[in-house]
């Protein structure tokens, strides 16, 4: 017993709990089947992860022929059995065949000492297993342009960056090749997630839901869009609390973007940005009570495109550089004028290019107000739009909005004086 301790048997135990909870939604899914016909049900699938369990500890303590053995038998015996399923039921069982040999390598992996892995990757399969209708469903929503954005952010998110050099390169020392890309797959990742989440939610929930997922990655699109149904005379009266909402979301996403990509600047710009999301949270919430739910336009179309992708990151490259020879022209208060002009072009892009300049180049108070600024003059575009294409029917929604852009300005003030 000394050559196998408690912690390896547990290991074991882990193959074992990987089987039960595989076999579990696999009998279940196959409970209709006549007795006899399935190849593995609850019980097969339970003693196959404790093979594999077993395996992993043997392995681990040094056998590993033993061990290598005993997962090629359990291998055989479900190839041969799903094998024979097929041929006499014409009709094959792959997920099944599959899930076996994914719990015997589960099974092997908690064995070898990652039970905690193990286990979670099983219960993350039979979470896929048990969606089989909604994922079906899902699939059976999409068309051929959904499934290109699909491709294109998966370019952009996993086959580029992992390949991505460290360090600092380029004029001036600029460029970080991972810190970039990381923005471009973060700011395509918020479109990518609210144009998933509209074609899930959106015509079920309306114009209010619209303005929420549209407005995790274009505010101002979303907007443009409800103001322009008001103007027409066609709205119902929720387009105005759906413009209040996208603004609002938007003071969370550049919260959440400031958090990731410029961590030193979360708490000065979280002091700068608190009154106005409050205020806007709150306008929002009150113009949504009072609201009909209604049908409501979808949000800006695909946003998932490479080339506006490199034309961002382009964008910040030579913001990057710029930014950098205005510190040794200028000093802080060049980089601050230069992060508000930039900003009030891209937001994203001045809150990225804040992140990647040294610490210390620029007192972090300073830099947040300069890309508070940003966000005001954004506003300012957005309640120009809200006013021009909506007109007296969207007077609500201006009147939001002059609520935020009042917030940020006396936040800025007593920013400004404090500093």
């Amino acid at each position: 017993m000394a050559l196998f301790p408690p912690d390896l048997w547990a290991h074991a135990a882990s193959g074992l709990a990987v089987g039960l909870l595989v076999g579990i939604e696999r009998g279940w899914k196959l409970r209709g089947e006549a007795e006899g016909s399935r190849v593995a049900g609850i019980r097969t699938f339970t003693l196959l992860g404790l093979v594999a369990g077993l395996a992993g500890v043997l392995a681990a303590a040094g056998y590993p022929l033993a061990s290598g053995m005993m997962i090629a038998a359990a291998a055989v015996v479900v190839a041969i059995g799903y094998g024979r399923a097929m041929l006499d039921k014409g009709s094959p069982d792959a997920t099944s065949a599959v899930s076996a040999l994914a719990v015997l390598a589960l099974g092997f992996l908690g064995g070898i000492g990652q039970p905690a892995l193990a286990v979670a990757g099983s219960a993350v399969m039979t979470l896929i297993l048990a969606l089989r209708t909604e994922v079906h469903g899902f699939i059976d929503r999409l068309d051929e342009a959904d499934i290109k954005a699909f491709a294109r952010y998966a370019v952009i998110a996993l086959a580029v960056y992992p390949f991505l050099p460290a360090g600092r390169y380029g004029p001036y020392d600029a460029w970080e090749p991972r810190t970039l890309w990381l923005v471009v797959v973060l700011v395509t990742g918020f479109s990518f997630a609210g144009y998933v989440a509209n074609r899930i939610f959106g015509a079920k929930r309306g114009t209010i839901a619209t303005a929420i997922i549209g407005g995790a990655y274009s505010s101002t699109a979303v907007t443009q869009s409800l103001s322009q149904r008001l103007g027409a005379g066609q709205g119902t009266g929720a387009e105005n609390a759906g413009i209040a909402l996208a603004t609002a979301v938007m003071y969370l996403r550049v919260t959440l973007l400031v958090g990731v990509l410029a961590t030193p600047l979360l708490k000065p710009f979280v002091i700068l940005i608190l009154p106005a999301l409050l205020t806007g949270w709150g306008v929002s919430w009150w113009l949504y009570r009072r609201a009909a739910h209604s049908t409501g336009p979808a949000p800006p179309g695909n946003p998932i495109a490479l080339i506006p992708a490199f034309g961002f990151a382009a964008f910040v490259a030579v913001a990057a550089v710029a930014a950098r020879w205005a510190q040794g022209e200028f000093g802080e208060q060049g980089i601050a004028v230069l992060l508000l002009l930039m900003g009030s072009m891209d937001v994203d892009a001045a809150i990225v290019t804040a992140g990647g300049l040294e610490p210390g180049t620029i007192a972090n108070e300073l830099t947040a107000l300069a890309i508070t600024g940003t966000i005001l003059a954004n506003m300012a575009v957005k309640l120009g739009v809200t006013i021009a294409y909506g007109r007296a029917a969207a007077k609500p929604a201006g009147w939001a909005l002059g609520a935020s852009m009042l917030a940020l300005n006396a936040s800025l003030l007593a920013g400004y004086i404090h500093l």
